[in-house]
């Protein structure tokens, strides 16, 4: 059962349970009302022979008893009626001479209520009433021949409106959920032909203020964020393809001229030297590419050390030094914490040295006289931390690139290098739940600035 017949199975199915509950109520509540309304008039016919037998008394009892039975009314049908003493005797009958006897149990029902009433299994009424003045009991029976049949009339009348609205529930159910969900069968078409090569086609939306608009929506935003990064990921395997087909290309050049040409050892030497330098540039590649494919499965985990921020900061300064051993770093604190409670954060001691130790390098590398100032600023939530160093300043459509993978700007024009470094630190500081941010102070000074969040267990 597909989801069009289901939602179609349950809206009849409710339908038929209203209707149900419907009809049922109203053949109840007529029932009650027929039986009711019978009880009464067959109370009432009784009341009107009683009175017309006591004002017989008076005259011509046999006469009038005669023209009683004569003009009474006849509508009731298999109608028994009696009159009895307060001794039992019975007094008065319709038809006449009509032996009928009244139990004990309802002669004392009867005299304690005033009126008392039932039904048989043959669904004949009874109504046994007692009057006080003259300590009589009137005695009433008789079978709603009428009242029944327009009960069963009105049963049937339910029976085929509920056949028939439960019918024409079922065909505009049918028909309402397919109104409903054809937007989904859409999006299921829409699914189902979604490719690589199609990844631009979106659904239309008629309206978003629905749940089905929003799927749709939804789907629409989907669809945006795989083709950017399918976009992305075909971009870089093309920048990615280009940075290994250049040295390769280079080494290929050097190793073909080497074995067509006698060359002295010197300059075999030379040429091996040369295409180890192309070997260490590949393999920094390879590693650089492996860092980014590692990066985008790590995630923040919850059981990471709690380290100071600064002593962090001044190891990834000595191994920066070590490394360039012309590099000029200042380091100093913005505002000078109260509490060293406020320099912790929860991170990947091995990440964030990395992240500090790129930015020095790049600095230095960029930079146009190997000096970096490094500022440490406490917030209510974060810390901030600067890196700055004087070079070429980036222009406004390098910023908005200086995250992409492979991208260099002019002021690494001449220099070696992938164009990877920051796209590597922002992921990084992406799972630390922190940001980079660059802004260009003067005419010649670049500052790289990392939010991270302080911790909030110490």
């Amino acid at each position: 059962m597909n989801l069009k017949q289901r939602f179609a199975f349950l809206f009849t199915s409710f339908v038929a349970v209203i209707l149900f509950i419907a009809c049922t109520t109203i053949y109840l509540l007529y029932a009650g009302y027929r039986q009711e309304e019978f009880y009464n008039r067959i109370s009432l016919e009784g009341i009107e022979v009683y009175e017309f037998f006591q004002q017989s008394k008076k005259t011509d009892s046999l006469a009038n008893a005669n023209l009683l039975s004569e003009i009474r009314d006849r509508s009731i049908f298999n109608e028994h009626l009696i009159i009895q003493d307060s001794l039992g005797k019975q007094v008065f009958g319709i038809p006449n001479n009509l032996p009928i006897k009244l139990s004990a149990a309802i002669r004392e029902k009867a005299k304690k209520n005033k009126r008392f009433q039932y039904a048989d299994v043959n669904k004949i009424q009874h109504v046994v009433e007692f009057h006080i003045p003259t300590k009589s009991f009137v005695y009433v029976s008789g079978f709603d021949q009428i009242g029944l049949d327009k009960l069963k009339n009105l049963q049937l009348i339910l029976i085929v409106v509920f056949l028939g609205g439960l019918c024409l529930s079922s065909v505009l159910s049918f028909l309402f959920v397919r109104e409903a969900i054809k937007p989904i069968v859409q999006l299921s078409k829409q699914m189902q032909l979604t490719n690589v090569k199609n990844l631009s086609e979106r659904i239309e939306i008629k309206s978003a203020k629905d749940e089905i608009g929003l799927i749709a929506s939804s789907f629409n935003a989907m669809m945006d964020r795989l083709k950017s990064a399918f976009d992305s990921q075909k971009m870089f395997v093309n920048q990615a393809s280009h940075e290994l087909r250049t040295p390769l290309s280079v080494m290929l050049s050097q190793t073909e001229v080497a074995l067509t040409n006698d060359y002295s050892k010197e300059a075999y030497i030379q040429v091996l030297a040369s295409l180890k330098e192309e070997q260490q540039h590949m393999i920094d590649l390879a590693n650089s590419l492996l860092l980014l494919s590692q990066y985008d499965t790590v995630a923040f985990e919850a059981h990471w050390p709690i380290l100071r921020i600064d002593e962090l900061l001044f190891e990834s300064i000595s191994l920066s030094k070590r490394a360039y051993a012309d590099i000029n770093i200042e380091f100093s604190y913005t505002t000078i914490p109260e509490n060293d409670a406020v320099l912790y954060i929860k991170c990947n001691e091995s990440l964030i040295k990395s992240v500090f130790f790129n930015l020095i390098k790049n600095g230095y590398q960029y930079g146009s006289n190997q000096q970096i100032e490094i500022s440490l600023m406490l917030n209510s939530d974060s810390i901030e931390i600067n890196f700055k160093n004087k070079g070429l300043q980036l222009s406004e459509e390098e910023i908005k690139k200086m995250s992409l993978a492979f991208f260099r700007g002019q002021n690494a024009t001449g220099k070696k290098g992938f164009g990877l470094g920051l796209s590597i630190i922002e992921r990084i500081l992406a799972i630390h739940k922190g940001s980079l941010m660059y802004h260009a102070v003067g005419e010649d000074w670049n500052v790289f600035t990392i939010k991270l969040p302080k911790s909030i267990d110490v």
